[in-house]
């Protein structure tokens, strides 16, 4: 089982990383981490047609600590050797972007939002409206996960996921492929692979 996960976080890397372009200044990655979260669904209950959480996870503590939303480790495995945290203050709530020094791309983006947000259900809700793309992945181990575009774009090598943590809650992971990847791997592969890493790590918070 442990080779298995080494070989699914070693084969997440290779979503993201190539040849990541050089930046002269400070990273700044290029794809949000806009919450998928219209506030008038928050507190329903998702439709027969939206998976549900049967087992809801706090994220209270992540709230505080954003950026222990993935381990040194899972961060290294899905970008690279080189890579530096960095706690941010979105407009949706608390959130880190993880970067190699010195470039933009590859990245991963990490939401976990101020509080309920209409889970699932809000993503399902804004197909066509906000979101021009709604397109559900196979979900990870009962959790739903659901790719969204607003700032994100597959054709520019990004994407943005909604990982459902409860019925009312999800926390958004975005990831952004190197130059080298665009065209040639799925960046929603990427983004559903890190909210993998970004799950285990939530689940495993005592």
């Amino acid at each position: 089982m442990r080779r298995r996960t080494i070989l699914v976080l070693g084969a997440a890397a290779l979503f993201l990383t190539a040849c990541s372009t050089p930046n002269d200044g400070n990273p700044t990655p290029s794809v949000g981490g806009t919450s998928p979260a219209p506030s008038s669904w928050a507190g329903q209950v998702p439709g027969p047609d939206v998976p549900k959480v049967s087992v809801p996870i706090d994220l209270t503590r992540f709230r505080q600590v954003p950026c222990d939303a993935l381990t040194s480790t899972q961060a290294q495995d899905l970008i690279g050797p080189k890579v530096e945290a960095t706690p941010r203050n979105e407009s949706a709530g608390p959130a880190c972007v993880w970067v190699t020094p010195s470039t933009t791309r590859p990245s991963i983006n990490v939401v976990i939002g101020n509080g309920p947000d209409g889970g699932t259900a809000a993503v399902y809700a804004a197909k066509g409206g906000a979101y021009k793309i709604v397109e559900p992945l196979e979900p990870i181990e009962g959790y739903p996960v659901t790719a969204y575009e607003v700032l994100a774009k597959r054709a520019e090598g990004g994407c943005a996921v909604a990982l459902g943590t409860s019925d009312d809650q999800t926390v958004t992971v975005t990831a952004e492929q190197s130059e080298g990847n665009i065209g040639k791997k799925d960046p929603c592969d990427a983004a559903r692979q890190a909210a993998v890493s970004v799950l285990a790590t939530l689940r495993a918070a005592k």
